[in-house]
């Protein structure tokens, strides 16, 4: 019997998906410092509800998160550890907040 799946989970899989397809790019040689931060207004930004900075996140409107969901302990998240601004396999050519958050947060394991 197949289960339905929710659009959290199709959201999350398209995210991952995504992600996989943005690292697999030939010749993808931009420099993480070269890049522009990515604005909150941004369309995908938006649609994805990004927050630079997750404690300005409304639990009411986005009731996914979690205190604690930042983008630096999300698996999407790239770069070194520590950086305050890092490529993300959601946003491919921007770099977003390290203290961000968005819907896509998945946990590293």
């Amino acid at each position: 019997m197949n289960d339905p799946v929710s659009r959290r989970d199709a959201l999350r899989n398209f995210a991952l998906l995504l992600g996989a397809a943005v690292a697999l790019q030939p010749g993808e040689s931009a420099r993480a410092a070269d890049l522009p931060h990515l604005a909150a207004t941004d369309a995908s930004a938006t649609a994805l509800g990004y927050h630079e900075d997750a404690k300005t996140v409304d639990v009411k409107t986005f009731t996914t998160y979690q205190p604690g969901q930042l983008c630096s302990n999300c698996v999407q998240l790239q770069g070194a550890d520590g950086q305050p601004w890092r490529p993300c396999n959601i946003f491919p050519a921007k770099l977003v907040s390290a203290n961000g958050w968005c819907r896509v947060y998945t946990k590293k394991t």
